[in-house]
């Protein structure tokens, strides 16, 4: 270290950075057709896997963005899949300082997942239950968290205000997220459920959480 070669021109100011970064998704990505918030999410979505093309991808119901955004204002909790979901939400963003809840680490789930052969994630969606009405849940990791929330809604859990759903993956993930599309729009004109996801294999939780943060901030940059 401490050589003497020339240092690199790069971007050094954070929030200049920011503001390139945007600029460039905006000349870039198709976002014209998006309406309201979802603009805003797509954005981020775009900022957060450095694909263009996910702004694509993305599906939602009417008013979806919008009906996160007044749950979050009324104070609704946040029920994350993983982790990194729950981590890459920005805490200042939120409102009313919502909670956010991450189940999979609760007493038992690890045991019951391997008794059960489920997926620890499955199992701590089932641990939902309780804050499950009026909630927004965000999944951006594990299809078996989707699959397990939608059978649970099936059966008659209570219903949240909203579902995020960006699993992840090659095993279950597209299939998924349809299911979460065809649940939504069952044999009705319109949407017994706001929902918004992404089409096809991509996803992951920066994606998920970064579309959370998007509507947090009610679309500021």
């Amino acid at each position: 270290m401490g050589g003497s070669g020339a240092p690199y021109d790069y971007v050094r100011d954070p929030d200049a950075i920011t503001r390139l970064s945007f600029e460039r998704i905006r000349a870039e990505a198709r976002l014209a057709h998006l309406p309201g918030l979802m603009r805003a999410v797509a954005e981020r979505v775009v900022h957060a896997t450095a694909n263009v093309d996910a702004a694509d991808c993305l599906r939602f119901t009417p008013d979806a963005a919008e009906t996160v955004r007044a749950a979050l204002a009324a104070g609704a909790p946040i029920l994350a899949d993983a982790h990194m979901v729950a981590r890459g939400i920005t805490r200042r963003f939120l409102p009313a300082g919502n909670a956010v809840i991450c189940r999979l680490d609760d007493d038992g789930v690890a045991a019951e997942a391997k008794a059960r052969s489920e997926t620890r994630s499955a199992v701590a969606v089932e641990r939902w239950r309780g804050d499950l009405c009026g909630a927004v849940c965000v999944i951006g990791n594990a299809p078996t968290a989707l699959f397990r929330l939608l059978e649970m809604l099936q059966d008659g859990a209570p219903p949240p205000a909203a579902v995020i759903g960006f699993p992840v993956g090659f095993v279950g993930a597209e299939e998924s997220k349809q299911a979460l599309m065809d649940y939504a729009f069952t044999a009705a004109a319109e949407p017994r459920l706001p929902v918004i996801t992404m089409a096809g294999r991509l996803g992951g939780s920066p994606a998920a959480a970064a579309a959370l943060n998007a509507i947090a901030l009610g679309g500021n940059p």
